[in-house]
C-alpha cells in the first residue's frame, strides 16, 4: 500500500536531574560539593533512507518518544545523554506542525536528517552552585522537559521526469516499456492509484521516471485523485505530457494537453517553466482522421517537442528515450528542485 501522508506524535526525552552530593573520604574534611549534572534528553530526527518509498510503516506506529537523560551522580559524575530516535522516511518527506501548519523542513537525499523536537537539558548538580558566598550548596536543578508536538508528514516523490496525463492515456504501459517497473495496467480509468517509479537506462546513464496517477479537470480543487497526487509533480525536474493520439477513444489530444497544463498551472504556475515534452501514445491504433498534426501545431505554439510512440509495437520508443534523456540533462543543468509549501 502506498501512503504519502501521516500524522505522528513526537517527544524529546526529559533531561536528568542534577545531584546533591558532598565528597566524603577519610582524611579529607569538608570535601565540598561533588554532585554532577544530569544528562540531556534524546532528540527525535527525521532520517531519509532511499530503500523506503512509502510512509506506510508510520501509519501503524504513530508515537515516538526519545530516551530521557540519566540523573547526575556523586563524584561529579554527569548523567548519560538519552538516546536519539531516528524516524526512517523516504527522501522527499516534509514535516509540518499539525497545530500551526508551520513547515519544519524536509529531507531530500539519502542519510539527510531533520531535527523534529529537542530533548530537555540536563539539570545542574550542586557542584555548579559552589561560590565564595555559598561553600556548601544544597541545591540542584531538575532536568528540563523535552519538546513535544503533533506533526504531519507529507511525501513528495523525487523523480527526474513525471508522466502527466488523463486516466487511460497510456502512461503506465509507457513506463513499463521504458523501464523495469511493472505498474498495474488495465483498459479503464484510474488503473494507477499510486505513483510508480521506474529507472530508465539511456546510454551509459539512467534517470528516474514517475507515473503520476491520472489527473482530470478540477484536480487542483480535489476532483478525482488530484489533491492526493498533484503535489508529486513538484518533485519532478521535467514534465512529460502523455496524450492519447489514436483518435479512437473519443478524446481530443489538444484539449487534453491544454486541460492538464491548466491543472498544473492552477496548482503551481512555476512548474510550467520546467522542461517539458509531449508524448503522443497509441499510434498503432490510429483510425479515421489523424489527430497528430493538430497536436503538433498546438505543441509548436507552446515551444514543446512532440514524440509519437506506440507502447504496443515499440514504434518511437528509442527516439523518445533519447529525447527524455536530453530533457532530464537539460533540467539537471538548471536549478535544483525547490521546496513548495
Amino acid at each position: 500500500m502506498f501512503v504519502d501522508r501521516v500524522k505522528i506524535f513526537v517527544r524529546g526525552g526529559d533531561g536528568g536531574r542534577g545531584c546533591v552530593s558532598f565528597r566524603r573520604e577519610p582524611y579529607v574534611p569538608r570535601g565540598g560539593p561533588d554532585g554532577g549534572n544530569g544528562g540531556e534528553g534524546g532528540s527525535v530526527f527525521l532520517h531519509a533512507v532511499s530503500h523506503q518509498n512509502t510512509l506506510l510503516p508510520l501509519r501503524y506506529h504513530t508515537e515516538y518518544r526519545a530516551e530521557r537523560g540519566e540523573h547526575g551522580g556523586p563524584s561529579n559524575r554527569t548523567g548519560a545523554r538519552g538516546a536519539d530516535i531516528l524516524i526512517s522516511v523516504p527522501p522527499g518527506t516534509m514535516a509540518s506542525d499539525e497545530a500551526t501548519e508551520d513547515k519544519l523542513g524536509e529531507v531530500l537525499s539519502e542519510g539527510e536528517r531533520l531535527l523534529l523536537v529537542r530533548g530537555g537539558r540536563g539539570g545542574k548538580g550542586n557542584r555548579a552552585f559552589l561560590s565564595n558566598q555559598n561553600r556548601a550548596p544544597r541545591e540542584a536543578e531538575p532536568g528540563g522537559e523535552g519538546e513535544e508536538r503533533w506533526l504531519r508528514l507529507d511525501l513528495r516523490l523525487i523523480a527526474d521526469a513525471g508522466l502527466l496525463g488523463f486516466p487511460n492515456a497510456g502512461k503506465s504501459t509507457l513506463l513499463s516499456r521504458l523501464s523495469a517497473a511493472r505498474p498495474k495496467i488495465g483498459d479503464y480509468p484510474f488503473t494507477t492509484l499510486s505513483p510508480v517509479l521506474g529507472v530508465v537506462e539511456e546510454g551509459d546513464d539512467g534517470f528516474v521516471l514517475a507515473d503520476i496517477p491520472g489527473i482530470i479537470e478540477g484536480a487542483h480543487q480535489g476532483s478525482g485523485l488530484g489533491l492526493q497526487f498533484l503535489r508529486h509533480v513538484e518533485r519532478t525536474r521535467a514534465l512529460v505530457h502523455v496524450v492519447d493520439a489514436s483518435g479512437t477513444s473519443g478524446r481530443d489530444p489538444v484539449a487534453d494537453l491544454r486541460a492538464v497544463r491548466e491543472e498544473v498551472r492552477h496548482w503551481d504556475a512555476t512548474l510550467l517553466a520546467r522542461p517539458q515534452i509531449v508524448v503522443a501514445t497509441k499510434r498503432d491504433a490510429v483510425c479515421g482522421p489523424d489527430p497528430l498534426p493538430a497536436l503538433e501545431e498546438e505543441a509548436r505554439g507552446l515551444g514543446l517537442e512532440v514524440r509519437p510512440v506506440s507502447s504496443v509495437t515499440g514504434e518511437g520508443l528509442p527516439d523518445l528515450k533519447r529525447s527524455l534523456g536530453r530533457l532530464v540533462r537539460e533540467a539537471a543543468a538548471g536549478r535544483p528542485l525547490e521546496s513548495h509549501p
